[in-house]
This record gives C-alpha cells, sequence and structure tokens, in this order.
C-alpha cells in the first residue's frame, strides 16, 4: 500500500511497502560514504531519494517552514517518495496552519510523528483525533500513556499496533547484520499482510544510518518483497 496524503490506497498485489530511511538527510559527514564527495549541500536530498524512499523531516519539530519550501521539497523527490514530518506537541495550538502546510507534499506525506511530552491527557488525545485527516504516528514519551487506547493512529515502535501502516524508530546503533536480518524477518510478515512498514534509523555524524537502511531494505527484498 501507498498512503497519499490522508489516504491509503492498495497495491494490485495487497503487499504493504516498505519506507525505510533516516532521521534527516542534510549531514555534509555522509561525504563520502553515502553521498559523493563534492555534493553540494543542495542537492543531497536529490540523492538521498536516489537510494532510499523515505525520511523523518525532523526540521519541522523546530519551526514550521514556509509553504515554498515543502513544495521544494516535493519537487526534489519521485513521486513514490515518502516525508513523515514531526509534529512537536506545542504545535498542535495551531494544527490548522500545520496541516495545510504539510498538505504541500502532496502525495509525498506520509504519517505525522506527534510527540507528546506531557501525562496521560484523553482530552488532548481526542482533540488530536479529531482534528485532522492524516495519518497520525504518535510518540508518547510519559509512562502514563502506556494503556490508553489511541483510537486510528499508531504507537511509534509498536509491532502489533492496529492500522494499516507501522512506524519504527531504530535508535540504538551500530547495527550488525544480524540484528538487521532479524528486523527484516519481522518486517516481512507485516507486508505481506497488506501493511505499509515506516523505519527510520537514527542520524549519526558517519553514514551509518542511511548504510543500514540501505542493507535492511535489500534483506527484505531479498526475501521475495517488492519495494516501493
Amino acid at each position: 500500500m501507498a498512503a497519499t496524503g490522508s489516504r491509503v490506497e492498495r497495491s494490485p498485489d495487497g503487499t504493504g511497502s516498505l519506507y525505510v530511511g533516516t532521521s534527516g538527510w542534510s549531514y555534509p559527514s555522509w561525504r563520502p560514504g553515502f553521498y559523493p564527495a563534492g555534493l553540494r549541500n543542495e542537492d543531497f536530498l536529490r540523492s538521498y531519494a536516489e537510494r532510499l524512499p523515505s525520511v523523518e523531516l525532523n526540521t519541522t519539530g523546530y519551526r514550521l517552514p514556509g509553504e515554498q519550501q515543502f513544495e521544494h521539497w516535493a519537487e526534489q523527490t519521485p513521486p513514490a517518495f515518502r516525508f513523515a514530518p514531526k509534529l512537536p506537541q506545542r504545535s498542535l495550538r495551531s494544527l490548522g496552519t500545520w496541516e495545510e502546510r504539510v498538505r504541500l507534499l502532496g502525495g509525498r506525506l506520509g504519517p505525522l510523528r506527534v510527540v507528546i511530552e506531557s501525562p496521560r491527557d484523553e482530552g488532548l488525545l481526542a482533540l488530536l483525533l479529531g482534528s485532522t485527516g492524516l495519518s497520525l504516528a504518535l510518540d508518547l514519551r510519559h509512562e502514563s500513556w502506556r494503556e490508553v487506547d489511541v483510537g486510528a493512529a499508531v504507537r511509534v515502535n509498536d509491532w502489533s499496533a492496529n492500522g494499516p501502516f507501522r512506524y519504527l524508530r531504530f535508535r540504538e546503533p551500530p547495527y550488525a547484520d544480524d540484528e538487521l536480518r532479524a528486523l527484516a524477518e519481522q518486517i516481512r510478515p507485516l507486508l505481506a499482510s497488506g501493511v505499509d512498514v515506516y523505519a527510520y534509523f537514527r542520524h549519526e555524524d558517519p553514514p551509518t544510518a542511511p548504510i543500514a537502511a540501505q542493507r535492511l531494505r535489500e534483506l527484505v527484498v531479498a526475501g521475495g518483497i517488492e519495494p516501493p
């Protein structure tokens, strides 16, 4: 399947898609291990999107970029590429404006990762779920949220969540090949059952994250699942 804005379109064979990538892309230290030596910073995203199908858009967690920036990001990536923007809790007060802006990514818009640091507040959750038609991955940081039903959203790193997608964040590098093989074994059944998987490796100064993402993708494909 492939997410298009808030909608999910099922692929002809009914399998899900693996949108694997990293937390950000604009890292000069990834030259020449991942990006070609001499590649201009402004060409990083285009080069990244030639190798990986998705990225976490973490810059939106600090400020909301202008409309032209979202349009520019979309222009630099192929139609099958997916951005996963970060929505900080403080931005919930301007959710309407925020949603209008990220929708400028068009079909390249994947789930929103909503980071909530505060303790359990089911009123806040109801407001969030009722205020947007976008796909939501909830990054609930406080332990009081542990048993709360998140409705149509999914929890980050919840392999057993319901719904049409999973959202996974790998935060403990480095990853040995055996670890990546084990992750691939867990991901393949989800894809085979029609579930999209968004999976992101944490940025480090060396290009370990994109290399691990590429390797995970290779291992999943080796098991008979085609990439998006």
